[in-house]
């Protein structure tokens, strides 16, 4: 297989303007296939933005699946033969409200994942997803989904990555803390150490601007199967698309050196949940 042009469209959603954020995502869309993109990743809730006050706020933003964002999308897949996964504010049939991200490409909407570990405040307004990230056969490759904070689990990261994964997309919200000067936003060093050790690729794409209060990182992140970030990776206050050429299929080696493998390698006989860990205490040093 050929290489893969893979972009982050970060952009700024306005919150609770749908209309709006539908021209902004189109506007990266556009500019991230006239680039080359085949796979185009949006970032979390780019529907609707992110910091609601409450449910109802959030509810008067959600859209269903079949809602005009996604169908817009959709269309936009479809015209342009590219991939898009992108987060938006999803009332589901049952009308409850999920963080979720779409993936479709050229024959329509393929998957819809539900975040399933919610961060701070997202658990007083969402429903979590009970579902593991889905893993849909592309004509660009093997592609899977997460958001934001499902990334700091590795267990779950893993889960994509056993099925083949060779690309991971994840729609990501990264809130701005203090960081040592010069360093790089620890969230794309966890994105690294996570393609690293699964020895796949990951498309992790933030926002920018300020919303009640909060600052983004803007930390959009490309990074290859061996953890190296390929395009974007430092912060940035402005809205950019970034792209990189991605060989997919250096994914599907799972080799780290030698005879070793990452996957086979692995020893599940000992990481079984009723494991007991032996703890080892100090030797007492009382004599009498």
């Amino acid at each position: 297989m050929t290489d893969v042009v893979v972009a982050c469209g970060q952009v700024q959603p306005i919150l609770g303007d749908l209309a709006a954020n539908r021209e902004i995502t189109t506007a990266a869309i556009l500019d991230a296939a006239a680039s080359g993109a085949r796979v185009i990743v949006l970032p979390e809730l780019a529907s609707s933005g992110y910091a609601f006050e409450d449910g109802d706020e959030a509810r008067a933003a959600a859209e269903p699946a079949n809602g005009p964002t996604v169908t817009l999308w959709q269309r936009h897949a479809a015209d342009l033969d590219v991939v898009i996964v992108g987060g938006f504010c999803e009332q589901d049939v049952n009308g409850t409200i999920k963080n979720s991200a779409a993936l479709v490409d050229p024959s329509g909407l393929r998957a819809i994942y539900r975040k399933a570990h919610l961060w701070d405040a997202e658990r007083l307004i969402f429903e979590p997803g009970r579902l593991p990230p889905p893993v849909v056969d592309t004509v660009v490759g093997r592609l899977s989904v997460m958001i934001c904070y499902d990334l700091e689990f590795p267990e779950w990261v893993r889960l994509p990555a056993l099925a083949g994964t060779q690309l991971l997309c994840a729609p990501v919200n990264w809130p701005k803390y203090p960081r040592p000067e010069g360093e790089r936003p620890g969230e794309v060093t966890r994105v690294q150490a996570d393609a690293a050790v699964n020895r796949m690729f990951i498309a992790a794409c933030d926002r920018v601007g300020s919303e009640r209060g909060i600052d983004w990182v803007g930390g959009s992140t490309i990074v290859d199967a061996d953890g190296w970030p390929l395009a974007g990776a430092k912060a940035s206050t402005e809205p950019t698309v970034f792209t990189a050429s991605c060989r997919l299929t250096d994914a599907n080696d799972k080799g780290v050196g030698g005879l070793s493998n990452i996957h086979a390698d692995r020893r599940p006989d000992l990481y079984g949940g009723a494991l007991e860990v032996a703890l080892v205490r100090p030797a007492s040093t009382n004599v009498g």
